[in-house]
């Protein structure tokens, strides 16, 4: 269910307000100095449809709300920023191009998969090789907290160097690392 609200909810948001913003514009309702093309419509559509849930989880914090509640809004919120980022990239590209035919939507929606699932997979590299890291600190405990934090920021860099979703990768970095590493790091570590 939070695949569906970040996803669909998020593109339903994109495509619905990216439509308003351009009829407003064409229809003369809003005076604008240069036209505006459907393009530019649904980047700005994107840019300003990634909802920020900081003041609900505050509240949710607060008085103390069903957890599976928390967890929806929390999942949504963090995915729905990857879907956006996906989607601003690709209408950026749409809007250098003349025309947009229907094989660059094609590339679009193959590049959200890409960037999505690319994520995921160096999030779960990184994950493992965080594991197999900490194996072997028997010996220098120190280092541990060091592994930890450096690994799952260096998942994020090279998610973001190849252009893929740091986002999801360092969730799915946190996830591996939360199952795999936390069994090999000493209490003192923790």
């Amino acid at each position: 269910s939070i695949l569906i609200f970040a996803v669909i909810g998020t593109l339903w948001n994109v495509f619905t307000l990216g439509l308003c913003i351009y009829a407003v514009c064409s229809w003369g309702w809003v005076e604008v100095d240069v036209p505006l093309s459907k393009t530019e419509a649904f980047l700005f559509a994107s840019i300003v449809s990634a909802v920020d849930p900081v003041a609900v989880l505050a509240v949710f914090e607060e008085i103390h709300v069903n957890e599976l509640l928390h967890i929806l809004v929390f999942g949504e919120s963090i995915l729905n920023d990857a879907v956006t980022v996906v989607l601003y990239r690709m209408f950026e590209a749409f809007a250098s191009q003349e025309t947009v035919t229907g094989e660059d939507i094609g590339i679009g929606v193959g590049s959200f998969f890409v960037v999505s699932l690319g994520g995921l997979g160096i999030g779960i590299t990184f994950g493992i090789l965080t594991a197999l890291l900490t194996r072997f600190t028997d010996h220098v405990r120190v280092i541990e907290p060091i592994a930890v934090l450096l690994m799952g920021y260096l998942s994020y860099l090279c998610a973001e160097l190849f252009h893929l979703s740091g986002i999801v990768c360092i969730i799915f970095t946190a996830i591996v690392m939360k199952h795999y590493v936390d069994v090999n790091v000493s209490r003192k570590s923790r």
